[in-house]
């Protein structure tokens, strides 16, 4: 097994079909396979064993993702908002590389150490266009790492988690079918390229036959008018770009009528969020798709006949669903456990543990974290309905212990999300000497803000009064990295150095 075998496919059979198209640039299949095959020329005469990109998203991340493939080496999309020292100290750690970057960027990293520095617009040239240059087999060995990914480091250096080939082509064969995409089909990809999101588009796209549009950072008004323009019917979103899509989309209405499919992930999604964008596009297919970059992204998702199902039913058992992230994909094993790794029973909160061909749950640092017959512990908590829903409760770290007891942050927000006076929530624990911790909350109120007060009978009277927060403090906006999550630790510093008057 090997990436480049669905790139490989896909020039075969579509050859002439556009394959990405990033502003005036555009390629076909066979010609971003040619490009491939330039770029693994260059990665194997240079002696280099990584292939990076430091770019916003453009047809140099799908180029360098498949040459890397047909090169035999990892391929390593690296983040463009890291500081030039936070960059240098990562491309110290895959050296010797080869890296295609912007004219600044190889200006201020220099040409030092084992590592090779390519301008992007000079690269794009030359290998979009390349002389002959000897289509060599991709090496056939599953087992080699394809691409790897830098977490965030938020706690610390940033790990690598690893991703072999037999990992994301498992992923891709178990849920894609093959040139299933029409050819008026169009995936708007917006999400940076060093998120498992945007590498699994490229993947999904290639092996479907589906045209990718990509936009290099995202904005809300750029977005409509490029999914308009080039009549995208497909895009991926995570929840704050998806919150600010059907902002802009009430304030200025734009038709989107190729718009078939809406996927979401990254994060949770506000309720209130997914309620109004079914309402501004009724006839698109919403789908949220859960996984992480250590199972090759989706494990779950919860499709379209669920999302409508459970919008209109009266039922609140159903119409909770609409906040789950679904069952579990075919191939894919999903299990809540305890403290002590053993199942608990439906309807029992614990950890998500998840199993399949596409887990790969490995760190280059650390090995492989899976645990025995092949289960990954993924540090999320949450519940299974009795019908096989997967609820998400946030990280297992972001649990509030309250005089011996666990809170989830997640219920609580669930709960505050419900009040029409609230936009967005998070909380988390702050130190108290009487009880350990204590529940605090800041919130971002829509229109005029409510009482605390009013907020805490809010929550005690939905559930126990232990989950009611003792603190409440009011902001505009909250912390969310690019990718969609809450950074509920950014959120507790705060509240922690600065205690309630």
């Amino acid at each position: 097994m090997n990436v480049a075998m669905l790139l490989e496919m896909a020039a075969a059979s579509f050859g002439d079909r556009e394959a990405v198209r990033c502003g005036d640039r555009a390629l076909g299949y066979a010609a971003l396979e040619r490009a491939a095959h330039a770029a693994a020329h260059e990665i194997q005469s240079a002696g280099r064993r990584h292939a990076a990109v430091l770019d916003e998203t453009s047809p140099a991340v799908p180029i360098a993702l498949f040459g890397a493939a047909w090169a035999g080496v990892p391929f390593v999309p690296l983040s463009y908002r890291l500081t030039d020292a936070e960059v240098d100290a990562l491309v110290a750690r895959i050296e010797p590389c080869h890296l295609v970057t912007d004219d600044a960027r190889i200006a201020r990293l220099g040409e030092r150490g084992a590592r090779t520095l390519a301008p992007r617009d000079a690269w794009l040239a030359r290998v979009a266009d390349p002389a002959d240059v000897e289509a060599k087999p991709w090496p056939d060995d599953g087992d080699a790492i394809a691409i790897l990914l830098f977490t965030s480091g938020t706690t610390g250096a940033p790990k690598a988690a690893v991703l072999r080939h037999r990992h994301l082509v498992s992923y891709v064969l178990g849920s894609v079918e093959f040139g299933g995409a029409g050819e008026d089909e169009a995936t708007l990809v917006a999400v940076p390229p060093y998120h498992i999101a945007a590498m699994s588009a490229i993947l999904s796209s290639v092996y479907a036959g589906r045209r990718i549009v990509q936009l290099p950072r995202f904005d809300a008004k750029e977005w409509i008018a490029l999914a308009a323009r080039e009549r995208v019917t497909h895009a991926f979103v995570v929840p704050t770009m998806l919150a600010r899509i059907v902002d802009a989309l009430a304030a200025a209405p734009v038709p989107l009528p190729a718009l078939r499919a809406l996927a979401y992930g990254g994060g949770k999604m506000p309720l209130p969020v997914i309620e109004r964008a079914m309402a501004l596009l009724p006839r698109v297919d919403f789908t949220n798709a859960y996984g992480l970059t250590e199972t090759s992204s989706t494990v779950s998702l919860l499709g379209p006949d669920d999302h409508r199902a459970a919008h209109a039913s009266v039922d609140a058992a159903v119409r909770r669903r609409l906040g789950s992230v679904g069952r579990a994909l075919p191939g894919v094993e999903v299990e809540i456990r305890d403290a002590e790794g053993e199942p608990v029973a439906v309807g029992e909160r614990g950890e998500l543990w998840v199993r399949g061909d596409q887990v790969a749950g490995e760190y280059l640092e650390r090995g492989s974290q899976l645990r025995e017959e092949g289960w990954f512990p993924t540090r999320d908590q949450g519940f299974v309905d009795a019908d096989g829903f997967l609820f998400l409760e946030g990280r297992l770290d972001d649990v509030i212990v309250r005089g011996g007891e666990n809170l989830s942050p997640g219920e609580i927000e669930d709960v505050l999300r419900e009040h029409p006076a609230v936009a967005d929530c998070a909380v988390v624990g702050v130190p108290d000497e009487q009880w350990g911790e204590a529940v605090a909350a800041v919130i971002v109120p829509r229109g005029a803000p409510p009482t605390a007060d009013e907020l805490r009978e809010w929550v005690r009277a939905r559930l126990r009064s232990s989950r009611a927060p003792a603190r409440i403090e009011f902001r505009d906006a909250l912390p969310y990295t690019e990718t969609g999550k809450l950074l509920r630790r950014a959120v507790r510093a705060e509240l922690v150095d600065a205690p309630p008057p």
